[in-house]
């Protein structure tokens, strides 16, 4: 890779943003990528290096995206004939570059550890850090008389700031009636992926009253876990703990199965002429028609388009856009 996108890759990691590394793992002449070539996309959109022309950029560019949003690693194949080699794990593109070649692209997202908020140091608080630093979460511990030497595997936080608590986080509150408003009201701020409490559900019923009286939505306390973990029949700490990390990686994981997540989804629309999907943001090729903007893949088929636009809008193969 070219010392300038590791740099690059190295800053976007630090700062925990998402994105995706691109690479052409195969090609067919006349394609101009050639095996090694890199890109970098960020999760804004953004796209650094080189994978080949126009014509493959927006469909490496849009699966790319994809990949930053789902998590999953895709190898993408585009060809002049992309249903002529179906191959399991594939996906297959179409090639509308004139001069044809066929290139194969390894699409690898990279994404920040997910976040784990744990308020309280109870001994399954202690447990479930453990646990969920295996896991692979980056965990997070706020109490003011932690011991740090019970949290080996996390970062202690002596006092809560609302405002630098991460977005998007999985947040469990174990205080034990010591600022359990408090920090329901400051995870609930930042949108929490989950959010559990430790609690009786006639303790849990009174932190409903009270946070129904301090003006949280309704439907924003529903979505609680309360008492937080899978009905297992925990008893002991580690039993507890167990429960509650199986609770947040099942929630997790039907979350990204179902694309509930934190991430925008992206917004596609479809080459009026050759029919590939093109992502709508920073979009480069874009002409208007009838008071509609559409949307290209590269500058040939927007070329195309203007010279006979009569004949795409009739083929109504457009997708519109605003």
């Amino acid at each position: 890779m070219r010392p300038d996108l590791l740099k690059l890759a190295a800053r976007l990691a630090e700062r925990e943003e998402r994105f995706a590394i691109v690479t052409v793992v195969r090609r067919e002449p006349p394609s101009s990528a050639r095996v090694g070539d890199v890109a970098l996309v960020s999760e804004r959109g953004e796209y650094h290096g080189w994978t080949g022309g126009g014509c493959t950029r927006s469909s490496v560019l849009l699966e790319a995206m994809r990949a930053i949003a789902d998590g999953e690693p895709r190898l993408l194949s585009l060809s002049p004939e992309p249903e002529g080699g179906r191959r399991p794990g594939v996906v297959f593109l179409p090639m509308t570059c004139e001069s044809g070649g066929t290139v194969e692209i390894y699409v690898e997202p990279v994404l920040p550890a997910a976040r784990l908020l744990l308020f309280g140091s109870s001994p399954a608080v202690r447990v479930l850090a453990r646990i969920a630093h295996a896991v692979g979460y980056r965990v997070d511990v706020i109490d003011p008389e932690a011991d740090e030497s019970a949290f080996p595997d996390a970062k202690v936080q002596r006092s809560l700031v609302a405002d630098a608590l991460p977005r998007g986080a999985h947040v469990l509150v174990a205080t034990m009636g010591d600022g359990d408003i408090e920090a329901i009201e400051a995870a609930l701020a930042r949108s929490p992926a989950y959010l559990g409490v430790i609690a009786s559900p006639k303790r849990f019923a009174q932190l409903r009253d009270a946070l129904l009286a301090r003006g949280v939505a309704r439907e924003a306390i529903e979505r609680i876990a309360a008492p937080a973990g899978l009905d297992l029949g925990a008893r002991t700490p580690e039993e507890i703990a167990v429960s509650i990390i199986a609770q947040i990686v099942e929630r997790r994981r039907r979350a990204a199965k179902t694309g509930q997540t934190e991430n925008v989804p992206v917004r596609e629309a479809v080459d009026p002429v050759c029919g590939m999907s093109v992502k709508v943001a920073g979009a480069r090729h874009t002409a208007e028609a009838l008071g509609v903007t559409y949307y290209f893949c590269c500058a040939g088929c927007r070329t195309k388009f203007l010279a006979d636009s009569a004949r795409y809008l009739a083929a109504g193969a457009g997708a519109r856009g605003s």
